[in-house]
């Protein structure tokens, strides 16, 4: 058990009401996470806000930086069932194995997809929201899930190692991101 995981006091959060799923480029997507070190009801109903954000989104995985917290949490589910739905606090993985590429995209970049090589097959190390660890094995879609997410966890985007084709395919959409990420701050 990691240091700090059995505690369970409250948590400060910001409203859940106005978190936003960030885009790219936000410095905060590009941040490596501090671990979660309280855990409760707080922790719980933040996940679940992610969770519902991320179904809103058509998405299958939103990590604590995609939602503007530097927090090593996400949520996921590969699958669209209710009962599918997890949450992965402080994640580590024991086993990464296989290989395959498949094209991937992300909630913090709309329009872009690119190919990645991830492990087929992972073993994964985490607490729940009450602190509680637990185990997952994945195969194939769950274990790119758990390796995409992990990576927004220590500020790794998809954007990052782009092939040549991917930078090629994805150029305009990648400008247009940095357009309204620009015209929104103000000067």
């Amino acid at each position: 058990m990691l240091k700090g995981m059995s505690k369970l006091m409250p948590i400060k959060l910001p409203d859940l009401g106005k978190l936003m799923i960030v885009r790219y480029p936000d410095p905060i997507l590009k941040k490596v996470c501090d671990p979660v070190e309280v855990f409760g009801p707080e922790l719980t109903a933040l996940a679940s806000k992610m969770l519902a954000m991320m179904h809103a989104g058509e998405g299958i995985g939103l990590a604590g930086p995609q939602v503007g917290l530097p927090l090593r949490l996400f949520v996921c589910n590969a699958t669209g069932e209710p009962d599918d739905d997890l949450a992965f606090v402080n994640p580590q993985f024991t086993e990464l194995t296989g290989a395959a590429e498949k094209e991937e995209g992300c909630l913090s970049f709309p329009g872009v997809t690119v190919t990645k090589r991830r492990a087929t097959h992972a073993v994964i190390n985490a607490v729940d929201t009450d602190g509680k660890p637990f185990q997952k094995i994945g195969m194939d879609l769950i274990a790119r899930v758990w390796q995409h997410e992990s990576d927004h966890l220590d500020g790794r985007l998809i954007s990052d190692n782009m092939s040549a084709t991917d930078k090629i395919a994805n150029r305009r959409a990648l400008k247009q991101l940095e357009a309204d990420y620009k015209a929104a701050r103000p000067t």
